[in-house]
């Protein structure tokens, strides 16, 4: 199963009702020969009734079958990716994300 991904601007602020989240880089690691496509980002609680906080984390649309081979309606680019769906392969490549990144959490698509 294929699916899209569009990249959107990276260093943008996006408001939440109690704070914001923003993308801070998107990178490519090699996973069994394979490239994998994961993105870097934070969320800040700065505006909660409850107190403040943030973490780091990490999102994973998949392994890369197109780079930015298209563009949506708003001229973004989009990439055909193929989203990771063994559990042996999403604790490898946690791992090597979590080496190189300090983060607090992974989502794959």
């Amino acid at each position: 199963m294929t699916k899209e991904y569009t990249h959107v601007g990276l260093n943008e602020e996006i408001e939440s009702i109690s704070g914001y989240y923003m993308l801070e880089m998107e990178d490519v690691l090699k996973h069994n020969e394979r490239d994998v496509l994961y993105l870097i980002g934070h969320g800040v609680i700065d505006s909660s009734c409850c107190g403040v906080g943030g973490c780091r984390y990490a999102l994973v649309p998949g392994y890369i079958l197109g780079w930015k081979n298209k563009k949506d309606d708003a001229g973004n680019p989009v990439s055909e990716v193929e989203p990771i769906s063994d559990d042996k392969s999403k604790a490898e490549i946690q791992s090597m994300i979590m080496e190189k990144e300090p983060i607090n959490q992974i989502q794959f698509y």
